[in-house]
């Protein structure tokens, strides 16, 4: 009964990459808006420590249909935020998440105007 553990100290590293509230909040409403529109079913959610990975699903016993990945490692080369699609090729990369979630949002506009 004498061991005592320290509290995680707010602000250090805990080597695990994860979405901050902002960040989820804006994948989120986006994967809402596909929910709603009938395209997407389920999500997952992979915090790592070289990577923090949101899925989306069309079914949940297929690959995921779009991958978006931060990669904090490579904010001074490429961009920390990717778009990876269901074959494993990027669809888009940058340091912005909105910019790299354009491509769904386009298609989500197309699925709606059907």
């Amino acid at each position: 009964m004498s061991n005592v553990t320290p509290f995680p100290v707010h602000g250090a590293p805990s080597g695990q990459i994860g979405f901050d509230r902002l960040e989820l909040m804006r994948i989120m409403d986006l994967y809402g808006r596909m929910v709603s529109a009938g395209h997407w079913r389920d999500y997952a959610i992979d915090l790592g420590r070289d990577a923090a990975i949101f899925s989306a699903f069309r079914r949940s016993a297929e690959r995921p249909e779009y991958r978006i990945e931060k990669r904090p490692a490579l904010r001074n080369r490429q961009g920390m935020w990717a778009l990876i699609g269901e074959a494993g090729n990027i669809v888009k990369r940058g340091g912005e998440l909105q910019g790299v979630l354009a491509p769904v949002e386009r298609r989500l506009l197309k699925i709606v105007g059907d």
